[in-house]
């Protein structure tokens, strides 16, 4: 099989999975919540259960429900020294430099916040672009309008063509209905339900060898 695209998920699949950056960002979603819709702490958690489960993030959610101010949310939760927690990754720019294909950032985060990511890893000049969650117009994975929009940003004409790395097993099932090949990022062992599991984005050689020989 052949593939002209690789698409990955930005926040603990570009960088190691329980560095401590997304309990971070999560602990800034929780406080914007309460500050802003006036909530106990208890009742925040349980509203980004109830959005997660219904619109795959909290920021959907928030937008059809409360008509929060997306560019204030996004900054407020971002807004964080992320040097704290992830570091230039040599091995990964090198990994990344020696694939032939087309490769995109697709994140239900913002395009600062994976800019600022990018750049502190050191590949930021490795990938053709970023699809966040302004580009895809406010739906996010696991929507499947979401897929379908990061196909024809990235002029995707056959999603069979691509490949999807996430360490969301919810985000990859929609994206191999759809035809991608999919790998499921900070996980041990094997899922039947994608293509490929591995611990690390720094695994991706030897689960999938032959995308370095296209």
């Amino acid at each position: 099989m052949s593939y002209s695209t690789l698409f990955f998920d930005l926040d603990e699949t570009i960088y190691t999975k329980g560095n401590g950056l997304w309990d971070a960002i999560a602990t800034r979603m929780n406080e914007y919540i309460r500050v802003n819709l006036n909530l106990p702490p208890e009742h925040v958690i349980e509203l980004r259960r109830k959005y997660y489960q219904s619109y795959g993030t909290t920021l959907r959610g928030l937008q059809l429900h409360h008509h929060v101010d997306t560019d204030d949310y996004l900054a407020y939760v971002h807004d964080l020294p992320l040097e704290d927690f992830i570091q230039p990754d040599l091995q990964l720019r090198n990994l990344l430099l020696g694939l032939p294909q087309r490769k995109w950032i697709f994140t239900n985060a913002d395009k600062n916040h994976a800019s600022r990511v990018l750049k502190i890893i050191g590949i930021s000049d490795c990938f053709d672009g970023i699809l966040d969650v302004t580009a895809i117009g406010f739906l996010c994975k696991p929507e499947v309008e979401a897929y379908q929009r990061a196909l024809t940003l990235a002029n995707v004409d056959n999603a069979e063509n691509s490949v999807l790395m996430d360490d969301s097993i919810r985000n990859l099932l929609p994206a191999k209905d759809l035809g991608f090949t999919t790998i499921l990022v900070g996980s041990n062992g094997s899922n039947p339900a994608v293509d490929y599991v591995i611990k690390s984005i720094h695994d991706l050689p030897q689960a999938m060898p032959s995308l370095w020989a296209e």
